[in-house]
């Protein structure tokens, strides 16, 4: 693969030092909790029904370190339970504003880099790479999945971690419709008729028309097929919020694009899920595929690949490392495969490497 990729440099709204902070939670013992603990730190404190109010005369240092004190002493549900704003407005409007959208103590935390190393998300430039996905019947290159990766301090990081990190800080969307737009950005120049496999985390979308527009934006700006677009959504999501899911999918299709059930596993729950998702295109998981030599796990991919062709759907075999793994993807009544045997995610070698600063 050649032609030039875009590397995305992305900015992040980290907090400064904050010199005050107004806490609320419904959970009656944790404000005196924290109002303990800050009092006994020298924080000047107010209180007022669920609402507690600190600041710190001193600089902020005081409140740096109260917020470490909590990181150790408070757990991680009371973290979630507990809303935060910090140095608030004076004006009543943009104080109601702030109050309305602020964030929980546990996103606070992640974001400071508290409770999580943040510099890997907030230093890292990002790029996609991209695994081919190959026909298992004739050996034929078909599509390409795009992954995330990032860079920090010379060292790569995996899109696990990435993503990990965004979710913690309540930064999900934003890093999800940037790998999107990256992964569509990066392949234009070299993807000719191949289809490309984006993933994407339905709880980053929370209006499929206006969360995805600048998605459709991109692969206009591509010139890519929307019909070369394969969307993965993680079945494991699928089941949290089927009804969101669906809905997603079904403006996915709208704009002419296909979607996936990716990391279907071992279980005949996983039926069900397919019979209401009706994806385009089932990707058994690495470790459904590892155990195909096995009569219960063989049974099972044998009738999700039935289902899917019924639906009139294709399936990837996932984490194919030899040639006896693809024979029994073969034999399962798999169509296509992924994995080591046909290749590992890889970086498009640019003629230049233009950055991309996304706001």
């Amino acid at each position: 693969m050649t032609g030039p990729v875009d590397v995305v440099r992305p900015s992040w709204d980290t907090p400064q030092r904050a010199r005050r902070l107004l806490l609320a939670s419904q959970l009656s013992h944790v404000l005196p909790s924290i109002s303990r603990v800050a009092g006994a730190m020298g924080l000047r404190i107010g209180t007022a029904p669920g609402l507690l109010d600190i600041v710190d005369d001193e600089g902020g240092r005081r409140i740096d370190r109260l917020l470490q004190r909590l990181a150790r002493e408070l757990t991680a549900a009371e973290t979630e339970a507990v809303r935060v704003t910090t140095d608030p407005p004076t004006d009543g409007v943009a104080l109601a504003t702030r109050l309305l959208t602020a964030p929980s103590l546990a996103v606070e935390l992640a974001r400071r880099g508290v409770t999580v190393e943040m510099s890997l998300l907030t230093d890292a430039v990002l790029w996609p790479v991209y695994q081919p996905i190959m026909s298992l019947a004739t050996g034929g290159m078909v599509g390409h999945e795009a992954l995330l990766r990032g860079r920090v301090d010379g060292r790569e990081v995996g899109g696990g971690d990435l993503f990990f990190l965004a979710e913690r800080a309540g930064w999900l969307r934003r890093l999800d419709r940037l790998a999107r737009e990256a992964a569509i950005a990066g392949a234009a120049p070299w993807l000719g008729g191949a289809d490309l496999y984006v993933n994407s985390n339905p709880a980053a979308i929370s209006r499929p028309s206006v969360c995805l527009a600048t998605t459709e934006r991109a692969v206009h700006d591509s010139g890519i097929d929307p019909r070369q677009l394969v969307f993965e959504v993680v079945a494991s999501h699928a089941v949290t919020d089927r009804e969101h899911l669906l809905s997603v999918l079904e403006h996915h299709r709208s704009l002419g694009w296909r979607v996936a059930l990716d990391d279907v596993h071992v279980g005949w729950s996983s039926l069900a899920l397919v019979s209401v998702v009706r994806p385009d295109v089932l990707k058994l998981s690495k470790t459904l595929v590892a155990r195909l030599h096995e009569p219960g796990p063989n049974a099972i991919a044998r009738a999700l690949c039935e289902l899917t062709h019924l639906q009139g759907g294709q399936v990837v075999a996932e984490g194919i490392e030899n040639e006896q793994m693809a024979a029994q993807a073969r034999s399962v009544g798999a169509d296509l495969g992924q994995g080591w045997l046909f290749g590992r995610p890889v970086r498009p070698e640019p003629e230049s490497e233009p950055e991309l600063v996304l706001a």
